[in-house]
């Protein structure tokens, strides 16, 4: 080791040497406590054994060591204040205690302003917090989760109300106002608090114990001092206030009591059984066996009479938490010094030396060291978290019940109820929800392990007052002066069957409210439930909103959604009914549109469709006849074209929408009743001026109000069911109303008595009827559940049937009918129609713009050759036809729409008649070899299956010239190889599917004297023969007709009809 390393080392063990010689070798702690009390003799002796421990452990403090000065309070909040004032003046850097939170409140004023940390193992009051004393801290669970906890227990046994008995200083008073808003949070409350006074003797206990036990709640929940609670109980045993049906809950006092008495029970109490406890959770462990030895080992030495509670646990940790402490302030270099407060000097005329309470200057700083505290204690994990609250809060919950009190689970704030230890829980997700909280059986008082009620009706004498509404209307529902009762109706009727159903007996007593003559007002009725002038309201009563914020009201019996009634009259028979479904403009539109479909389709189709072509007056006639008969889809002529098919296939769907809806609108008004007032709706009455009916004291009238801003004056208030029905006769020009609003079951109701009058519109509302209870009635809950059960089992509708049910007219507003048809309704339909046949009429104008264009240039070409020379030959058979003019003309252009599309075509074909030496007409001329040349040939073939405009074919076929090309000609065929390959290439199918008429005009080809018996052979004779063959068997023989058959089948297939061509070629 070198010089440098040497010296160094020197150092360090110089500055060690010299914090040790810096460290005292001894620091004062208080403790306050009551030596003679359940806590105290329990914390007394775990406090000095944990200074032992402390002491003894080399790792902790090292060499300093606790110096523990102990100060008695006598449970006196007086003495307990001079003895922490005595304590200070030791100079202690800290104070372990006290227990009571009455003079934790009264020190922690002294700590603050002296800085000394205050450390309290049991003094629980919420109200003692950081936020007031910031030299306090809770070593232990503080009563904010108890009262927690007993919230989480009443909800889940289902109790709203618990009755809170209680001491009056600050452990008690902090401690249930804690529970009154832990219970808010479970939606349940404290419903009377016994306030026992501390020095309380037994006279006043029973007192305030036979106040509780007039109440009706039947949960008790107690939070007295150790050393006096168990008064409490004897004398409620004297009261016979332990038995079945009462259910007594108590704090952790309890358990210290128990758990400190070493037989388990104190003597004489055994009719303690069938309570709920709750005790701090302490986590088992080895620390914890080996202090539980240690200290009853230490106990029996000093024989000390009571055993160990929960207490002494936090009080031996809360010396370690000390101890832990001062060890890192004074490793931290801090110097434990005191100074005096200048505020405090003494008085020559007092004996009370204020001049010795000094000020820790380290105090400050000694509470950050505790607040970061952390480690495994006797409790568990002893941390604080931001609220200075030790993490992980956990109580046992214990049935008092047997020699030893049984554990029935856990509570923790990180899960709430369980079965399994919190420590358990810890490494799971955090489950706080409804389904998971779990309890073992429980065992009650009198033995029973059915869960009670929790609650009874209060014990002064007093029937169930219960008021129904007296009125002159609707009496099915609720009568009043008849029955047993002095009351009837379908409303006490379910009533009572549901009180029947609870497990207890209610004795009840009906009060009529109003005087029969008019309705009272409900919400008056409301407010007296809410009033405690009565318990509770049964009636039409609707469960609303405004209602609901005073009462408590149960599951709705019926459903009763607000409607309107309106008058309607009966349709009458009409000659001219027909007419009704639609309106006039709908009447003028319609048949415009159907002549202007007829038109579209006509002008698409005239050109290439025979069945639109003929005089104009048939013409006319024929779009007429197929416009009109397309309504019942009768129309007899095709459509060609493709245009046409669109235009006729979108018209027949519009067609069809305004034939059903005719037909639908037409029977409706042959069949069905009419709205008298025009009222077909809400909006439809919100919107006019019109008066409104309803019934006088309901809810109703602030609705309509309120709600849908009808001006006040508009409405008018009925009481009987005669009113409703003479002030909708009048109508509103009478005095009367044009419509009623009441709820559903009313107007059923009144509909069964009146058949002239239907609901209009729908349930624009969504109640129930309901019976109202004071607000947080346990008694509502178990209506509820009655009701329920009523429905279940069909009770509820038997009850309805036997009042509501009676032979009546339908109130179905299906009944009423629809407007009359108009424009507003089709015109979307309408303008699709029209745009298509618009757009049709564009594409086929410009299709026919092209046809146009080509035949004017046709035209001129076909001039210029008529003024060219000819042979001798075609001159003699076509002598010179006078020259046309152009067509340049609209009426030329007119002309030309009109016409036939085969008429139209280009008209190049006729000029190769005389090119090739035909003539048209005449008798069969000769002709010269030179004529029927090759090339002539040829362009017979080239017109007859390959021409582009398909005119030529008909002309060169069927010419009077014999087409008779010979062998020395050569072959016709092999010398046009790609006519050749289009007919080869056509099937057999393809070549012989023509019609009959068809066939006629080949025949008639034999007749004018052409011999195509070459041409046929050159065109696959063998399929022809065998169409001649099927033919010859039909009584057809002449081979020669059979052959201009085929040709004629072949033409037609080409797209040649047997009219044009006879009209072309045999006009002759």
């Amino acid at each position: 080791m070198g010089a440098a390393e040497l010296l160094a080392l020197c150092l360090v063990l110089a500055a060690v040497a010299w914090t040790e010689g810096q460290r005292p070798r001894a620091v004062k702690v208080g403790a306050l406590f009551d030596y003679d009390s359940t806590i105290g003799r329990a914390a007394q002796l775990a406090i000095e054994l944990a200074v032992d421990d402390v002491n003894a452990d080399r790792s902790v403090l090292a060499r300093t060591k606790l110096d523990l000065i102990t100060a008695d309070t006598n449970c006196s909040g007086f003495v307990g204040t001079v003895q922490a004032l005595q304590l200070m003046e030791k100079n202690v850097v800290a104070v372990v205690g006290p227990q009571s939170s009455v003079i934790g409140h009264v020190i922690s004023h002294f700590v603050n302003e002296l800085h000394v940390p205050l450390l309290s193992f049991a003094a629980t009051d919420p109200t003692l917090s950081a936020s007031e004393y910031s030299y306090f801290l809770r070593s232990t669970v503080s009563d904010y989760f108890q009262m927690r906890a007993i919230a989480s227990i009443a909800s889940y046994y289902q109790w709203k109300e618990v009755t809170a008995i209680f001491v009056d200083d600050d452990y008690g008073r902090g401690g249930v106002s804690a529970l009154g808003d832990a219970l808010a949070t479970k939606r349940a409350r404290i419903s009377y608090k016994a306030v026992i006074p501390p020095d309380a003797n037994k006279d006043v206990i029973s007192d305030i114990l036979f106040k509780v036990n007039m109440m009706e709640s039947r949960v008790l929940v107690v939070h007295v001092n150790p050393d006096t609670g168990l008064r409490i109980f004897s004398i409620a045993n004297e009261l016979q206030m332990m038995t079945g049906g009462y259910v007594w809950i108590v704090t952790d006092w309890l358990a210290a009591v128990l758990d400190s008495s070493k037989s388990g029970y104190p003597k004489n109490m055994s009719y303690m059984q069938g309570l709920i406890a709750l005790r701090q959770h302490i986590p088992d462990s080895a620390a914890k066996k080996k202090f539980i030895s240690k200290w009853n080992t230490a106990a029996r030495k000093r024989k000390i009479a009571s055993g160990l509670n929960s207490y002494g646990f936090y009080a031996y940790d809360s010396v370690w938490i000390v101890a832990h402490a001062i060890d890192k302030f004074l490793n931290s270099g801090q110097q434990i010094n005191f100074s005096a407060d200048t505020r405090l000097h003494d008085s020559d005329t007092s004996i009370i030396t204020l001049s010795t309470l000094k000020i820790f200057d380290g105090g400050e700083h000694l509470l950050q060291q505790l607040l970061l505290t952390n480690f495994i204690g006797l409790t568990g994990l002893v941390q604080f978290d931001s609220d200075r609250n030790l993490v992980h809060p956990a109580y046992e919950i214990l049935n008092i019940g047997g020699s030893v009190p049984g554990l029935i689970g856990y509570w923790s704030n990180y899960s709430g109820l369980s079965v399994a230890a919190p420590e358990t829980l810890y490494q799971k997700p955090p489950n706080m929800s409804s389904s998971a909280q779990q309890l073992s059986t429980m065992v009650w008082s009198g033995g029973s392990t059915t869960k009670p009620r929790g609650w009874v009706f209060p014990n002064n004498g007093q029937p169930l007052r219960i008021g129904v509404p007296n009125k002159p209307s609707f009496k099915e529902f609720v009568a009043s002066g008849k029955g047993p009762d002095n009351v009837t109706g379908y409303c006490i009727d379910i009533f009572n069957a549901a009180v029947k159903l609870l497990p207890y007996p209610v004795p009840s007593k009906f009060i009529s409210i109003g005087d029969g003559i008019h309705n009272p007002k409900y919400d008056d009725i409301i407010n007296m439930v809410a009033n405690n002038t009565i318990d509770v309201a049964v009636g039409d009563f609707a469960i609303i909103k405004n209602r609901t914020r005073i009462a408590e009201f149960t599951q709705p019996y019926i459903e009763s959604g607000m409607v309107i009634v309106a008058p309607v009259k009966q349709s009458t028979s009409s000659a001219w009914a027909f007419f009704k479904p639609f309106t006039l403009e709908m009447w003028c539109v319609t048949g415009a549109l159907f002549v202007f479909v007829g038109i579209v389709v006509w002008i698409l189709e005239h050109r290439t469709n025979e069945e639109f072509r003929g005089t104009p007056q048939q013409q006319v006639l024929t779009i007429f006849w197929f416009a009109f008969s397309t309504m019942f889809f009768a129309h007899r002529e095709n459509t060609v074209s493709g245009l046409g098919r669109f235009v006729l296939i979108i018209w027949l769907f519009v067609v069809l929408i305004i034939n059903s809806s005719y037909t639908a609108s037409l029977t409706s008004i042959l069949t069905v009743q009419q709205l008298v007032t025009g009222v077909t709706g809400l909006d439809n009455l919100i919107a006019s001026t019109v008066p409104i009916g309803h019934p006088a004291g309901k809810f109703i009238r602030n609705y309509l109000i309120e709600e849908l801003n009808i001006h006040e004056s508009r409405l008018v208030p009925l009481n009987t069911i005669q009113d409703y029905a003479d002030a909708l006769n009048r109508g509103p020009k009478a005095g009367g109303v044009a419509a009623v609003i009441d709820e559903m079951p009313c107007v059923e109701l009144f509909l069964s008595y009146h058949c002239n009058f239907r609901i209009v519109g729908q349930e624009f509302t969504k109640e129930g009827w309901g019976f109202a209870f004071q607000r947080d009635s346990p008694l509502a809950a178990d209506m509820s559940t009655a009701i329920l059960q009523l429905s279940e089992t069909g009770q509820l509708q038997r009850i309805h049937d036997e009042w509501l049910t009676r032979p009546s007219c339908s109130s179905d507003d299906s009944g009423l009918g629809p407007s009359r048809l108009d424009l507003g309704s089709f015109w979307g339909l309408f303008l699709l129609c029209a745009m298509i046949c618009l757009f049709s009429l564009g594409a086929f104008f410009v299709k026919i713009s092209c046809q146009y264009s080509r035949y004017s240039s046709s035209v001129a070409a076909g001039e210029s050759s008529e003024a060219s020379p000819t042979s001798p030959a075609v001159s003699e058979v076509h002598p010179t036809k006078p020259k046309p003019r152009r067509l340049d003309s609209f009426k030329d252009l007119m002309h030309f729409v009109d016409k036939k599309e085969e008429d139209g075509r280009p008209i190049g074909w006729a000029n190769s008649v005389p090119a090739l030496g035909l003539r048209e007409e005449g008798p069969r001329p000769r002709y010269s070899s030179s004529i029927l040349s090759f090339e002539n040939s040829c362009a017979i073939l080239e017109a007859i299956f390959v021409s582009d405009e398909g005119f030529r074919s008909h002309a060169a076929v069927h010419s009077e010239s014999p087409v008779s090309a010979r062998a020395d000609q050569g072959d016709v065929l092999h010398s046009c190889p790609a006519l050749a390959e289009r007919w080869i290439g056509l099937s057999a199918a393809d070549r012989f599917c023509a019609g009959e008429e068809v066939m006629a005009a080949g025949s008639s080809c034999v007749k004018k004297g052409f011999d195509v018996e070459d041409l046929l052979r050159k065109l696959h004779m063998s399929d022809v023969e065998k169409e001649g063959v099927l033919l010859a068997k039909e009584g057809r023989s002449d081979l020669s007709v059979v052959k201009w058959m085929a040709v004629g089948k072949l033409l037609s297939r080409k797209g040649f009809s047997a009219e044009s061509l006879k009209r072309t070629m045999f006009a002759a």
